[in-house]
């Protein structure tokens, strides 16, 4: 009996391909496992594609209530946007995949596992790296790295082979999961090309969104999302419906250059009208109930989470150590925040928490107000105390006499008639 290797599959081309080239390469059995991490595919017949092309066995798991609770609750509380804007969709289902491919391979007693990233992007370097963290022992196959095969010559491939491929009439790669939507290829590798409706799914045309504001509000406890619009439901039901209302009023669309970890400047468009909307509204939570000095430090710690989750560092300890600050930040990260969508646009008009240091005795302009304003004179000299005396020392004029400035006559002068 040939030794066996557990292969990532979706369905599509590059891993469809995979299980033959596998075979015939390496000599051995291929079993396939699909994870659902909110893929919206019909993945009902997958596992007879799969043995039809050549595949021994196939393990097919539901990972989408794993996937929100611990891989996107913890992005919301880490408010994380990689260079200031994409909320790490992809990145953070790579993780997980990569741990059930492991756990299927050990149940299998397999010798290896493959997958079929290309060798350009990012999520070769996610697989391998929490694969060999998890198990150093398990080879690492990546077909279409090993085959540099383009798309042409995997068709040619699959069909010389007698390989069922799905005729795709779409110009662009898409990947997608709960928490969002990538968009590459076609004309969206001109970063100058406007991208066209019909490259998205999730988010309509700004033009064509509602023509009345549309609501939405978030309660939150301890930093994660507990009920929208006043119902609670299951994680992935959350996630959901925030997608489509947000995605329905045409916000989401996130167009922007981006520094992949291989050292490629890409074009990267995504819908990720939920991840937004949440990201979004847990920011703005946290500054009503946390301090100045909590908020500046945070940011950075936000920075260098988005930096090792998007460049698959995922298992690395400095990202757990970066969780034990940010868990301890959300113990008073509860609350409501309300949201307004129009038009392709979206921005909070309302906040409230129990924890709020927000104080309207102090605020207020009004004759209730508890605010010393005197105060002000003596915080404001000693505050700019050091700036002053910085600027006496590098004024041209420091250590010169100034001359008086001149008396102004406040009575104005009379001209005679």
């Amino acid at each position: 009996m040939a030794e066996k290797v557990v292969l990532a599959y979706s369905g599509g081309l590059d891993t469809s391909v995979s299980i033959k080239w596998i075979k015939d390469k390496y000599g051995l059995d291929v079993v396939t496992c699909t994870v659902d991490v909110g893929q919206q595919e019909d993945l009902s017949g997958i596992g007879e594609k799969a043995r039809e092309i050549g595949a021994v066995n196939h393990h097919q798991l539901d990972a989408k209530d794993e996937f929100v609770k611990r891989f996107v609750f913890p992005s919301i509380k880490a408010n994380s946007l990689y260079e200031g804007a994409y909320p790490l969709s992809t990145a953070l289902a790579r993780p997980l995949l990569a741990e059930k491919l492991v756990q299927v391979a050990e149940k299998e007693g397999a010798i290896a596992v493959a997958h079929g990233c290309t060798g350009k992007g990012n999520d070769q370097v996610r697989f391998d790296i929490t694969i060999k963290a998890l198990n150093p022992y398990l080879k690492i196959i990546a077909p279409v790295r090993e085959w540099n095969m383009n798309r042409e010559d995997e068709i040619k491939y699959a069909q010389k082979n007698h390989i069922p491929i799905k005729a795709d009439k779409s110009v662009f790669s898409t990947d997608q999961n709960l928490w969002g939507r990538s968009i590459e290829s076609g004309p969206l590798e001109d970063p100058f090309t406007e991208p066209p409706d019909e490259a998205f799914e999730w988010c309509v045309p700004a033009e064509k969104a509602p023509d009345k504001p549309q609501y939405l509000e978030i309660d939150f406890e301890n930093g994660v999302p507990i009920a929208v619009d006043g119902r609670t439901s299951s994680p992935v039901e959350m996630v959901r419906y925030v997608s489509h209302k947000a995605g329905m009023n045409g916000f989401g669309i996130i167009d922007h250059v981006e520094d992949r970890l291989v050292g490629i400047k890409s074009r990267e468009v995504y819908e990720c009208p939920a991840a937004l909307t949440f990201v979004q509204a847990h920011k703005d939570l946290e500054k009503l109930v946390l301090t100045r000095h909590e908020l500046s430090f945070k940011s950075k710690v936000e920075e260098e989470w988005a930096w090792l989750v998007y460049s698959g560092l995922w298992m690395e300890p400095s990202r757990l150590a970066l969780d034990a600050f940010i868990d301890a930040t959300q113990q008073r990260v509860s609350g409501t925040v309300r949201l307004k969508f129009f038009k392709g646009g979206m921005r909070v008009v309302g906040r409230k928490s129990p924890e709020s240091l927000y104080q309207h005795k102090l605020s207020t302009y009004d004759r209730t107000s508890t605010f010393d304003q005197k105060a002000a004179i003596g915080f404001i000299e000693l505050w700019g105390l050091p700036s002053r005396v910085a600027n006496e020392k590098l004024s041209p004029n420091h250590g010169k006499k100034k001359a008086p400035l001149p008396m102004v006559n406040a009575t104005p002068s009379r001209k005679k008639a």
